[in-house]
This record gives structure tokens, C-alpha cells and sequence, in this order.
């Protein structure tokens, strides 16, 4: 859990602006299930508005403001309340260089008494019940960050802490400030008397660069920056540790391992009455929970134990990706991921596991028109998928349906495994990992878009997420390409508002269908092969580093991610009067052309399975929310929008609001090098499996139940 994380005069202008106060309300009211009181918000309007100024007034405006944090998402795991800390700074000890970090404790009392007069542990405070000296907590908020699973095990640090009561006086909370109270690197005490000492304690403290750096750092070990899921692939070749998995999401593949222990046949202790029972996992999340992750986890770890697991989706460019980027060279690795369809025939005998990833894009039946009548299937997709294993786990997100024929839903696993006897087990994740950990930005885009019933609000930059409107497809272009340029991952995504030509000739030449004003680019290759001017072929187009010369679908994006993402909205979904007004495209060909050219003749939707006549207005107008739901979701540092409506444009820019606040356009030169990431190389051949035998044949196998 984190509110906030934002330099202290970043901070000072979001507050300027009347936006922090409602921010962080509404992250409070998200973790925590409930309104924030009046003398919460209070707190936050007055506390922490009091110790910016103080951190800018000291020269460390720089200094990094990580605002209600937990020490780590097990908090959450913990019996009643997490241990939230009312402010974590960040940023590089002046003479150590290392990580610094101060741990703050901020109340508004301005008088204090003891409880017992032999001790300082308990204090009266008028109007309160008796309370704990701040410095109790801070010790538990100390050893949680600095303890054995904590965020700062492993790096050179300072750490400490102080209360910090900027309404009192020394004399009226005197029992805090004696010999007898709790003492220790976290149990400093300030008051309005003694501000000229906590400047001059902070210029001890922090450097006055670094604290962007520095924060990077401790995000990651705090599990609120993930590894982009291709780039652990690659390092790890999907071999023993994929992921570090956190939360909830280590509970699901716990519990998915538990589960495969006691009902998978022992391979090399066959037992003499085989366990017949099977089980279903149905994994519920948005976009960036982690769903991936858990699948691609359990997967390698199966496997090591010499399981047969297969990793089945819906979606061709994930599975391009995977086995393009991660298993190039590497035919057995690549043969692991496979597709819903491939499953009319079930495997005998049946997989130990099969992964089912965006299970939301399940189909009616398996089905294609290039296939021989034999071929088709002819029960339900999602019974195929449940005869091919006997254990089955279902990820899913119900926002992500982006066709009309996909049927994937809770309830459709539901009925199938009730039709077979066997035991489903249940989990939802909320942690999100995506769009830089910022939940606030997924709800944001939610609302917006009329996915959710929430009334769409100003975005607030949080320090996690950045967002800004283009005036023209040229401004989003060249912020595009410039920070691809630089070294970030950066893709041009847009909705599905343009004819889709097939490439032209021997050479394969692309034509350029995306047209808006003078401003013409062709679409992803619609190609197995690389075309003229080395374009990517589809299934490679989003990690292809010539992919950004293209403008990539919903079908090519699903289930990937980039450091930056241009979106172009098209005439598909338009703003007029105060709602979303969805329309229907028509094309017109070329005249007088030698090859089969289409063009713009009514704006709007041109997907031929979502514009088709029998879908209906209800269900087109929720597939074009839910594909653009999925485009602006695509970024992990940056989104930068553009309609090629004005009056949509203008929407956009009301709810994005201002965007030059120093320090949060996210640039690749302005990150600070510890959040600069190298994306990897696809590997080279010659790295199969065989030629990387493994040292460790994995644990020993539980003996089977029967």
C-alpha cells in the first residue's frame, strides 16, 4: 500500500493546485475499503504540507515523500491493521552516498502528558485515549524496513526516524523529550521550538540531489516496481526462478504447488490406484495483478520437478512474444506455448498441468475456417481445455474481453467444472504491478472511459504514473520515438479506426492506412515474415525494435507492456454532449489503383468482428471500452494520449489537467539511472534446452496419496 510519492515541492505544488487532499483520499478509500475521517484529510492538508515546506525550506526539495506506505506488501497478510507509516523520505546520505531513509511520525498534538509518572511509554493527549511515545511505533516501522524480509536488507543505508509535532511546544509535550524516554536511531522528537534543528538535521541526513534515485530503488525492494515479464523470461530463460512473486500472488502459486503435490501422479513412483480428482484454479485480476507472472512462475517450477505443462492463450501476440523473444532457438521451450484451439484432440496421456492465460478470450468452440470439417471442435473450447490435464488454472480478467465471439467468464468456468465433478478453487488479486504499480492510474483510465460507474475525475499525478494529451499525431510520434531513441521501450498503439491492408507485392511493402491530416503510417504488418524496409512480422511487431515505425491494435498489444505508449483514439468512440457516442466505420476503395486499397469513408470502428451488424449497440459500445481500456494500459512509466476528435481531444486534456509539474515527465534522461532498465536482446540460437542441462533436478517428488 502506498498513497503518494512525490518530491516535497512537488508535493508543495500539487497542493497548490487542490489536488493532494483528494488523491489521497481516494487511494485511502480504495486500500482501505472506507472514507477517509475529516481528521485524516486534515492531517494531510496541514502534516504533511508542514514537513515540505520544511524539507524545501532545508534545501531538500528534492528529497522524495513516500506518503501512508506499508514496508512491504506482506503487511498486508498480518492479523488487523497493516503498520502504515505516515511518511517514508528517501534520498542519498551527503557523506555516505548510500540509500538515507527517515521514517516520520507526524501528529498535530499540542499538549502531552504522562500516564504514569515512572514511565514515558503512554502519554495523555487531550481528547484522546491515552496513547503509545511515537517512538513505539517507529521502532516497529524501524525493524520492519531494516529487519531480515525488510526493503533495506542487502543495501548500505542510514535509516532513522523522528516524531515530528509542528503544533506543540517543548515545554507543553516535555514528557516526550526526557531522560526516560524511548530512545534509538528512530525516537527523535521535533516541535515548532526546535525547527532550526530539524533543518539542519535533514541537510545531515540527505543529500540534496538523489532523491528520485534513490526512491527507485527502494520501490523495487519494496515489490512496487516489477521486472517487465519479457525481460525476466529472457534472463531467465523460463529456468527455476522467473519472478519474485509478492503478496497474493505468492498465495495463489503456493497454494497451485500444494495442490499439484497431492493430486499430479509421482512419475517416478507410479502408484498402484491412480488419483482420479481433478481440480480447476480460477484466478481473477485486472490488468497488471500479476496473473502472467504466477502462470509463467508455476510453469518453470512444474517443469523442473518433470511435469508436463503446457501455457495456453488466446492471444497471438503474447505468445509471439514469448516464443519469438524468450524460446528463439529454443524449439522444445517454444513448443510449451500454445494457443486454446490446439486442443480439440485431448493429449494422451492428459497434461499434468495446462496454464490457461486471458481466459476471457475463450471461445465458443474451437474453430477456424482453414481447417477440414474432422478438424473443428465440437464441444464446448473450455471442456477441450479441462479433458487436456488434470490440473487446469484459469487467469482472467472480464475487462479485457475485446471480440464479441470471446465468451470467457467466472461463470462459464464455473458451470464446466460442476459438469465434471471437479473442485474449483477461487482467488482475486487487486495488487497491481502494472502502469507502475499506480492503481490510481488504472481507475483513472477506468472511469474515463465509462468502464466503471465511477464519476471520471482530474487525474493528480502520483509519482508512479505519468499522463498527457498530444495536440497532433506528430507531438505523440516524436515523444514516442524520442524516448525509444533513448533507450525506453516505446510503442504506437491506436484504435481500430482505419482499413487494414495486407502487404503489397514481392516486396511486401506496407501501406500506410493510418491517416490523419498529412500524417500517414501503416499499421503492423498483417505478415508471418519481415516485409520491405525490414518491418517485423505481427507476432514480433511489439518487441521488434522496428516495431515502432508501426502502429500496433489491441490484438497486437494484449498482455504486453512498454516504458512509454502513444495512444491515438479514433472516431470509434467520440465525446458528444457530455457521454461517449460509439460509431460505425465504412470504407471506400482507391480508385483507379492497381491493388486493393481501402480508405476512411465513414469515421469510426472498422474491426470486422466488433463492427459487424450482429453485434449489438450495448455490446459494441462495451468491446470498444474495453480495447482501449486495454491500449491505455499498456505503459509501465508513461501514457500519452491523442483523439483525432477535437472535442474528445479537448475532454481529455480537461481530465488530464496540467502536466508540467517538475520532476514527473518520466523521461529516459531525466530517470535516474537506477531506473533505467535495459530491455534485452532477443536470445540467440544454440541455447535449447539440451545444451543447458541443468545441475539440479529439482525436489524430490511427495509420495502420491494412494
Amino acid at each position: 500500500m502506498l498513497l503518494l510519492k512525490l518530491s516535497a515541492q512537488d508535493l508543495l505544488t500539487l497542493n497548490l493546485r487542490r489536488r493532494m487532499v483528494p488523491h489521497l483520499a481516494a487511494r485511502w478509500r480504495h486500500f482501505r475499503g472506507a472514507d477517509a475521517s475529516e481528521s485524516e484529510r486534515s492531517a494531510w492538508a496541514q502534516s504533511l504540507v508542514e514537513l515540505a515546506a520544511d524539507l524545501v525550506a532545508a534545501g531538500r526539495g528534492n528529497v522524495e515523500m513516500i506518503v501512508e506506505c506499508a514496508a512491504t506488501l506482506g503487511e498486508t497478510d498480518r492479523p488487523g491493521e497493516p503498520r502504515l507509516i505516515d511518511v517514508v523520505l528517501v534520498g542519498h546520505h551527503p557523506k555516505e552516498r548510500g540509500l538515507s531513509v527517515q521514517l516520520v511520525e507526524l501528529k498535530r498534538w499540542s499538549m502531552v502528558t504522562r500516564v504514569e509518572q515512572a514511565t514515558a511509554e503512554l502519554v495523555n493527549v487531550p481528547g484522546m485515549d491515552p496513547k503509545k511515545h511515537p517512538a513505539l511505533q517507529l521502532r516497529e516501522y524501524y525493524d520492519a524496513f531494516t529487519g531480515a524480509k525488510g526493503p533495506l536488507k542487502g543495501l548500505s543505508f542510514e535509516c532513522g526516524g523522528f516524531a515530528y509535532l509542528h503544533n506543540a511546544t517543548d515545554t507543553s509535550v516535555r514528557a516526550l523529550l526526557d531522560v526516560d524516554a524511548p530512545t534509538g536511531p528512530y525516537a527523535h522528537v521535533y516541535t515548532n521550538d526546535s525547527r532550526a534543528r530539524l533543518l539542519s538535521d535533514l541537510r545531515e541526513h540527505f543529500a540534496e540531489e538523489g532523491g528520485a534515485s534513490a526512491a527507485e530503488i527502494l520501490l523495487r525492494n519494496m515489490g512496487l516496481r516489477n521486472t517487465p515479464l519479457l525481460d525476466a523470461m529472457i534472463r531467465s530463460r523460463g529456468e527455476d526462478t522467473v519472478f519474485t512473486l509478492r503478496g497474493r500472488q505468492q498465495d495463489v502459486a503456493d497454494q497451485i504447488m500444494e495442490t499439484a503435490a497431492k493430486v499430479l501422479p509421482n512419475p517416478r513412483r507410479p502408484a498402484l490406484i491412480p488419483d482420479e480428482r481433478r481440480v480447476i484454479f480460477l484466478v481473477t485480476g485486472g490488468a497488471g495483478t500479476g496473473k502472467s507472472a504466477i502462470g509463467l512462475q508455476i510453469k518453470a517450477e512444474l517443469e523442473a520437478q518433470g511435469r508436463t505443462v503446457k501455457y495456453a492463450s488466446g492471444s497471438r501476440a503474447f505468445n509471439g512474444a514469448i516464443q519469438e523473444h524468450v524460446g528463439y532457438g529454443d524449439r522444445e521451450f517454444k513448443e510449451t506455448f500454445t494457443y486454446f484451439s490446439n486442443f480439440v484432440t485431448p493429449p494422451d496421456p492428459p497434461l499434468d498441468l495446462l496454464i490457461c492465460d486471458e481466459a476471457h478470450r475463450l471461445r465458443e468452440r474451437s474453430f477456424s475456417q482453414y481447417w477440414k470439417p474432422e478438424q473443428q471442435g465440437t464441444q464446448p473450447q473450455v471442456d477441450e481445455l479441462l479433458d487436456a490435464s488434470r490440473l487446469t488454472v484459469f487467469f482472467l480478467d472480464a475487462g479485457q474481453s475485446v471480440r464479441p465471439n470471446e465468451v470467457g467468464s467466472a461463470e462459464l468456468i464455473e458451470d464446466a467444472a460442476k459438469r465434471r465433478d471437479a473442485h474449483l478453487v477461487r482467488y482475486g488479486l487487486r495488487e497491481q504491478f502494472r502502469c507502475g504499480g499506480s492503481d490510481a492510474y488504472i481507475r483513472w483510465v477506468r472511469a474515463a472511459l465509462g468502464v466503471t460507474d465511477d464519476a471520471p475525475e482530474q487525474w493528480t499525478p502520483d509519482g508512479l504514473m505519468h499522463v498527457e494529451v498530444a495536440d497532433t499525431p506528430e507531438a505523440l510520434e516524436r515523444i514516442v520515438r524520442s524516448e525509444a531513441l533513448a533507450g525506453a521501450s516505446a510503442r504506437m498503439v491506436a484504435g481500430y479506426c482505419w482499413p487494414w491492408t495486407k502487404p503489397l507485392g514481392k516486396e511486401k511493402r506496407l501501406e500506410a492506412d493510418v491517416r490523419i491530416g498529412d500524417w500517414h503510417r501503416p499499421w503492423n504488418a498483417k505478415s508471418d515474415a519481415f516485409c520491405e524496409n525490414d518491418a517485423p512480422p505481427s507476432k514480433i511487431w511489439s518487441v521488434h525494435h522496428n516495431g515502432v515505425d508501426q502502429i500496433g491494435c489491441v490484438y497486437t498489444a494484449q498482455g504486453l507492456e512498454w516504458d512509454w505508449c502513444g495512444v491515438i483514439m479514433g472516431d470509434d468512440m467520440v465525446r458528444r454532449d457530455g457521454r461517449w457516442v460509439f460509431q460505425r466505420g465504412k470504407e471506400v476503395r482507391v480508385p483507379d489503383s492497381e491493388w486493393d486499397i481501402k480508405r476512411v469513408g465513414v469515421p469510426g470502428s472498422f474491426d470486422p468482428k466488433v463492427r459487424a451488424g450482429s453485434v449489438i449497440d450495448e455490446d459494441f459500445a462495451k468491446l470498444i471500452r474495453h480495447a482501449y481500456h486495454v491500449l491505455m494500459t499498456r505503459a509501465s512509466r508513461a501514457t500519452v494520449l491523442y483523439s483525432t476528435d477535437e472535442e474528445t481531444r479537448a475532454y481529455l486534456k480537461e481530465l488530464v489537467g496540467e502536466v508540467e509539474i517538475h520532476g514527473l515527465r518520466p523521461t529516459w534522461e531525466n530517470l535516474p539511472q537506477e531506473a533505467r532498465t535495459p530491455h534485452l536482446p532477443r536470445p540467440r540460437r544454440g541455447r535449447g534446452r539440451k545444451a543447458r542441462k541443468r545441475k539440479d533436478k529439482g525436489p524430490q517428488l511427495p509420495d502420491p496419496l494412494f
